[in-house]
């Protein structure tokens, strides 16, 4: 039987020949070519998560193997920190001038090839400089693959899609814990670095061959209808007829249009968004790094054993899965309000882990719902920010966002080691990791006020699948 050949929808290609890209994208069905997308940005989120949260899950390892007090760590753990800035600094500004896939591929190859490099350390400055470099890769991937993605999303779906393709962070943070806890008693904390650096550099052969540039950045940076015939067609074959491609934005003027990447983030027009998305997200980071890092010595000390310390840490980022909720509420509803609200009752329930004193279960419980509580609110805030701009300077602002953030995780690191410094007790260190959630709720509020989104900007799913 001859394959049927998909109609032109009219409503898509008009009797000129011109395909508005983004109304195209929002009106055939989520085709197989965007679950690729999907897949491998999935897949380097998940890797990232991975990488960013070997070092605290073999930090225990390390304080035995090399004789080394708990302050000494706070270099080390935070190094990928400061190469996740860099990283995310540099490769927003280049993604929107040489476009997504080439930045995304040249992160993935320096992620995987520095934390392979990593294993091989023999004492703490060799580690500390690896990481750095590792960092430097996680900081260019994470934020490009998340513009990658949203820029294949139909309107009405692309909160609820980005924010199940970020969940690959949470989750691959929380699957080191759980392979750690194995990998470790049996192959030594150095095999779950060589584990994260051969993973990255196989996977970016695959995006070489199967990752396409994305089509909205192919539009406003001009490529040729040929091109952009070639990959459109994959997701319906209308595609094939166009002429002509455009992409009407109501966000940029025509000056604007103009404007680089991080002048239009840094504009008037989007100032206040811009610093109060960085405030939610460093605030965000400060709490997910400093429990991450340091939560397995933190139970140690408090007398969990070592491998049940590192499994329950490991809950708190698993507990990220919830973002696809949280992107469920966010394509119909109130983006701002939603997450704000998410950071307020993160607030709450981090301060319970403090609580917890009732045993292993307790522990795990409050863990647990903490996690799922701050890991969905800060898993959402890459999707908000990806809405927040048009396409000539949404990888700088997902990036730079992101690359402001990373100070958070750096302070946070730092914080719990100063905490831990001052002998504070173990309710007080999660009392005082609560602060955070409530600044970075204060500040999505303000970005409400400033910049109301209103019902009228959400567009229905029905709406899309009715034309």
């Amino acid at each position: 039987m001859n394959a049927t050949v998909p109609s032109v929808d009219s409503s898509t290609l008009p009797a000129s020949g011109t395909l508005d890209v983004q109304r195209f994208l929002n009106t055939q069905p989520f085709s197989a070519y965007q679950w690729l997308v999907f897949g491998v940005c999935f897949l380097i989120v998940l890797l990232d998560g991975f990488d960013t949260a070997a070092i605290g899950y073999i930090a225990p390892s390390l304080l035995g193997e090399w004789g080394i007090a708990k302050p000494a760590l706070a270099p080390v753990l935070s190094a990928a920190l400061f190469g996740l800035a860099g990283g995310a600094m540099a490769a927003g500004p280049l993604a929107d001038r040489f476009g997504r896939k080439a930045v995304l591929v040249a992160a993935v190859l320096v992620m995987g090839g520095a934390c392979l490099a990593s294993a091989f350390s023999g004492e703490l400055s060799t580690l500390t400089v690896w990481r750095f470099v590792t960092g430097l890769g996680l900081g260019a991937a994470m934020p490009n693959a998340v513009t990658l993605m949203s820029e294949y999303c139909p309107d009405a779906r692309r909160a609820i899609i980005t924010n199940t393709m970020f969940c690959g962070f949470p989750l691959g943070a929380a699957f080191g814990g759980f392979l750690a806890a194995w990998m470790i008693p049996q192959f030594g904390w150095r095999s779950v670095l060589i584990l994260g650096g051969v993973v990255p550099l196989l996977l970016a052969l695959v995006m070489v061959v199967a990752l396409p540039e994305s089509a909205r950045y192919m539009v406003s940076r001009g490529y040729s209808a040929d091109r952009l015939r070639r990959v459109l067609r994959r997701i319906h074959a209308s595609a094939d007829q166009a002429q002509r491609f455009v992409l009407p934005e109501s966000a940029p003027s025509a000056a604007q249009g103009q404007q680089s990447g991080v002048a239009l983030v840094m504009s008037g027009r989007y100032l206040v968004g811009t610093l109060m998305l960085w405030v939610a997200y460093f605030m965000g980071l400060v709490i997910f790094y400093g429990l991450v890092n340091w939560m397995p010595v933190l139970f140690k000390e408090a007398g969990v054993p070592q491998a049940q310390a590192t499994l329950i840490a490991a809950l708190f980022s698993l507990g990220g899965v919830g973002a696809i909720f949280f992107g469920f509420l966010m394509d119909r509803f109130n983006a701002n309000i939603i997450v704000g609200v998410g950071f307020a009752l993160t607030a709450v329930t981090v301060a319970l882990i403090g609580q917890a004193t009732g045993g292993i279960a307790m522990l795990m419980l409050a863990v647990f719902v903490a996690g799922v509580i701050m890991n969905t609110s800060q898993s959402s805030l890459p999707s908000l920010a990806a809405a927040f701009y048009p396409t000539q300077g949404r990888a700088t602002g997902v990036s730079w966002m992101m690359a402001f953030g990373r100070f958070g995780g750096i302070a946070g690191s730092f914080l719990v080691a100063e905490l831990a410094r001052r002998k504070m007790g173990f309710e007080g260190v999660f009392l005082t990791m609560a602060v955070p959630a409530l600044i970075a709720a204060a500040a999505l509020f303000v970005k409400q006020w400033v910049h109301p989104e209103r019902k009228a900007d959400k567009v229905s799913f029905e709406d899309v699948t009715a034309h």
